[in-house]
């Protein structure tokens, strides 16, 4: 029991003899206990015998099962458990976790209980499967008409035929689940009121439009060939993780127009492949958005190459269409693989791309990985020449594959670069 718990379980015993204890602030303690100490709290008087039976929230996880008799095999426990949790509750549940399900031979007894809380109210589910035994959810889980939270790790879903979708569904979070591309699009379009939407799914997927008119957070880490987000126009965060090279050819779409539909996102966060994903093949060194990023505050972008023209165009766009930036935050790539260096005019061209823009709000900005390559170079001076509020650039260079001799060169250079802010500070891990 932690420490909370102990605390808790002492003010349940101080106040057991108390008679006229109000069932609200009764159920309150309870539901801030495990489970199993909650259902332990039966033997303090015969009032409280069965209080853990009216708790509307339940979780069952390891800890439950490691307080069951270990001579006695995990399924013959899980079954017991299950039993008098069935046989026992007695009002509606509105949340249930379930996880830690390692030992199980088969998963009728999880069927009976979806079944069960499918009948009961169900608001806030998550269920959590060992990667190697998913569980394919049954024909009751389709029928939970009151989801507003749901929560899926290793699961299959395959609905039936007359499904609807959840139309009282706020968050979704599908950690890799099976599903089909059409099937996963039709759930999320089906959640009309849906606000948070998490995706990490390894299996490669096509093509998911999103249609979510009041989606405000987009968190995707995966393998797809391409993400439509045509109606969101309240999102506010965005993070997008490519896990492999995109196989889509030149011109499939725009990334100038990619953002037009939700104007207002605040936060974005793209990796290398994501980048080159929406870029497709657009190497316009000077290209805008066709609408500004008014909203945008913070601007992350992970191992990206920008001594690759598909990734340094995107994000010079991206920087150079957002206004009211506040933070940006570059991890460079750190690849072996030697890549031929970007011509001179190309990179002469940044400088000049950015003649009519000042990053009058940006206050921070963070590198990762600098190598010390013009392009990575040109950039640094750039936001150090159009930042008049900036307060603070912090940067980390590629330690390891770097020697201590080009690291206090680049040091060097950075330190005679012209800086818009008299507050500026320029922090440099140097590692000498």
């Amino acid at each position: 029991m932690d420490v909370d718990a102990v605390n808790l379980y002492g003010c349940i015993l101080a106040i057991k003899a108390e008679n006229n204890l109000p069932e609200n602030v009764l159920a309150d303690i309870l539901i801030r206990l495990p489970l199993r100490d909650a259902v332990r709290s039966s033997i303090l008087s015969k009032k409280w015998r069965y209080n853990w039976c009216r708790l509307p929230q339940l979780s069952l996880d390891q800890t439950l099962w490691d307080t069951t008799d270990q001579s006695i095999c995990f399924v013959t426990r899980f079954t017991d458990i299950i039993y008098h949790l069935l046989a026992l509750h007695v009002v509606p549940i509105t949340k249930f976790i379930l996880s830690d399900i390692a030992n199980l031979g088969n998963y009728s007894k999880i069927d009976n209980l979806v079944l069960f809380v499918s009948k009961n109210g169900i608001q806030h589910l998550a269920l959590q499967f060992p990667k190697h035994k998913p569980y394919k959810l049954p024909s009751s889980f389709f029928t939970c008409s009151r989801m507003s939270h749901l929560s899926l790790h290793h699961c299959s879903i395959q609905p039936l035929s007359t499904f609807t979708g959840f139309s009282e569904l706020v968050k979704l979070e599908l950690n890799e689940v099976t599903i089909s591309s059409e099937m996963l699009g039709c759930l999320i379009s089906h959640s009309q009121l849906l606000e948070k939407l998490v995706l990490q799914i390894s299996s490669i997927l096509d093509h998911i439009q999103i249609d979510a008119p009041k989606l405000k957070s987009f968190d995707f880490t995966g393998n797809i060939e391409l993400i439509s987000l045509k109606k969101v126009p309240f999102l506010l965060e965005l993070s997008l993780f490519n896990t492999v090279a995109p196989s889509l050819e030149t011109g499939e779409h725009d990334f100038t127009k990619y953002f037009e539909s939700f104007p207002n996102l605040e936060h974005l966060h793209l990796d290398y492949h994501s980048l080159q994903l929406l870029a497709a093949g657009s190497y316009d060194i000077e290209a805008k958005l066709s609408s500004p990023l008014n909203g945008l505050k913070c601007l992350c972008l992970s191992d990206i190459c920008l001594d690759e023209l598909a990734e340094l165009s995107p994000a010079l766009c991206l920087i150079r269409s957002s206004p009211y930036l506040q933070d940006v935050q570059i991890k460079v790539l750190i690849d072996n693989v030697k890549l031929l260096p970007l011509p001179d005019d190309v990179i002469n061209e940044i400088p000049s791309s950015f003649s009519d823009v000042t990053l009058r709000h940006l206050r921070s900005v963070k590198f990762e990985g600098i190598t010390g390559k013009r392009p990575e170079m040109e950039l640094v001076k750039l936001l150090l020449a159009k930042s008049p509020m900036l307060v603070r650039m912090q940067i980390q260079p590629d330690i390891e594959n770097g020697s201590v001799e080009t690291r206090l060169k680049v040091l060097t250079e950075i330190t005679k670069f012209p800086r818009a802010s008299p507050k500026a500070q320029v922090d440099y891990n140097s590692g000498v």
